[in-house]
């Protein structure tokens, strides 16, 4: 499909539809965009809706944050389903069950609001905009949470527009186009890359891969990008691979391992659309179809709030009996002291198994998001790692740590329904037995604590 040939069709039919509009000119960008909205979705022309939704596109980057909120806010109550219709269409279904009063149900509780970003979408590049248009809505949130059912709306068009079967997997490298490897730079999350030669490090040995999710609507711009390193054996941190006393980046003879160092969701305004679950398994496969000998394929993983979850833990009434050793914790250079490190060694390891085992969200999901995402994709929790991540954010959001989930591809399906059937996490005996060594579990083995979940809208990356 030539993208650039449609892109320049749709500019001159909005060219053509802008000089059947009415003039528009007004310093009141609220206004306008209610105006333009209510032309758009009164259904005109085509030519005259794409110029309409060009129009509203332009004025609405330019607008305000305030000027925004009241935007949707017209949204919200003007485009909005005709109460009185779906009561009728109701009472009808109710009275006659059929096939038609099930259609006028499902038609009356529509939401305009649908409609109005499908038309919204006619302009050309409007789909990055409208990405662009619910990353402003989720920041804007926060001052104005009765906007949530126009977030709903969104989510629900670009959960259908980014769906899986629309997406697809390419391998990044050196020779990638510099706007893309740019946004690589721009977007990576988990391990800032430090300049140009920091990312060619990650992308040109022959020991590191890197691939991306892409569609066609964002041309250059990857939706998730995950960073490989192919090694002999399962790392222990994320010094062995990035780090200044890391070993010679080339390819190992006959690597038998992947390692999923970091997986980074690029595009804010899709926060909440599950098109990455199923990529490691897939980037799996692609990697074992490429390099026969790789038998392992695991993450080393961020834990972002174990931190947080372990000052609250200390907070409640239940305590922890260790207070003396973790208070060690308060002195922001304790990693730099060895002999600090086999008494917290020997404290948080416990923790953090009771962390990942444990500790639930009001739904019985780990509290931990990073958990969530990779045991959601049917992986396995392997492995708790001390003194993993030894910079600044690492010692900040986890005291260090860092996790290995196993990416087994025969169990993968199995675990991943378990998952999400019944909250079953699978985990190996070693994390297990880290549990069953903390004496607080013990004496609180029947209680449940709910921790608050991260709310749905929140970017989440997958190692964040």
């Amino acid at each position: 499909m030539n993208v650039s040939f449609f892109q320049e069709l749709l500019t001159s039919i909005a060219e053509r539809g802008r000089s059947l509009l009415d003039g528009t000119a007004s310093e009141d960008t609220d206004g306008v965009l209610r105006d333009l909205a209510g032309a758009l979705l009164s259904g005109r022309g085509e030519a005259t809706g794409v110029a309409l939704a060009g129009k509203i596109l332009s004025i609405y980057r330019q607008a305000e944050d305030a000027e925004k909120i009241e935007f949707f806010k017209f949204l919200l109550d003007e485009f909005t389903p005709d109460q009185e219709k779906i009561t009728a269409a109701a009472q009808a279904y109710l009275s006659q069950a059929s096939s038609q009063t099930l259609l006028e149900l499902e038609s009356a509780v529509h939401s305009p609001r649908q409609e109005f970003f499908r038309r919204l979408n006619l302009a050309p590049g409007a789909t990055a905009c409208i990405v662009a248009m619910r990353a402003d809505l989720i920041g804007l949130l926060k001052k104005a949470p009765e906007l949530a059912p126009v977030d709903a709306d969104m989510k629900h068009l670009l959960g259908s527009w980014f769906n899986r079967g629309f997406l697809v997997l390419h391998r990044i490298d050196w020779s990638t186009s510099a706007s893309t490897l740019e946004k690589i730079i721009e977007y990576e999350a988990v391990h800032e890359i430090r300049g140009w030669e920091d990312l060619r490090r990650r992308l040109d040995p022959a020991d590191r891969r890197c691939f991306g999710f892409f569609h066609p609507s964002l041309v250059d711009e990857p939706l998730i990008f995950v960073e490989v390193a192919l090694t002999r054996d399962i790392p222990q941190s994320i010094q062995e691979l990035l780090g200044a006393d890391a070993g010679p980046v080339g390819e190992p003879a006959r690597p038998t391992t992947a390692v999923f160092y970091s997986i980074s969701n690029c595009q804010i305004g899709l926060s909440g659309i599950s098109f990455g679950n199923f990529l490691i398994k897939q980037v799996a496969e692609d990697l074992a179809k490429e390099i026969p000998s790789l038998k392992t394929f695991v993450t080393l993983s961020p834990a972002p709030r174990f931190a947080a979850w372990l000052v609250r833990l200390m907070g409640t009434h239940e305590g922890v009996e260790e207070t003396e050793t973790l208070g060690l914790l308060e002195d922001t250079s304790w990693a730099a002291h060895a002999e600090n490190h086999k008494k917290l060694e020997s404290v948080l390891l416990p923790l953090a198994a009771e962390y990942f085992l444990e500790a639930k969200t009001s739904r019985g999901r780990p509290v931990d998001p990073v958990a969530r995402f990779h045991l959601g994709n049917g992986a396995r929790l392997e492995q708790i790692n001390w003194l993993a991540d030894k910079s600044a954010k690492g010692l900040r959001q986890s005291h260090g740590l860092m996790v290995n989930y196993l990416y087994d591809l025969k169990d993968i399906e199995t675990n991943h329904e378990a998952y999400i059937n019944d909250n079953a996490i699978a985990a190996s005996k070693s994390v297990h037995a880290l549990l069953k060594t903390t004496e607080r579990n013990k004496k609180h083995k029947n209680k449940k604590r709910k921790d608050p979940e991260m709310p749905e809208n929140a970017t989440v990356n997958a190692n964040e």
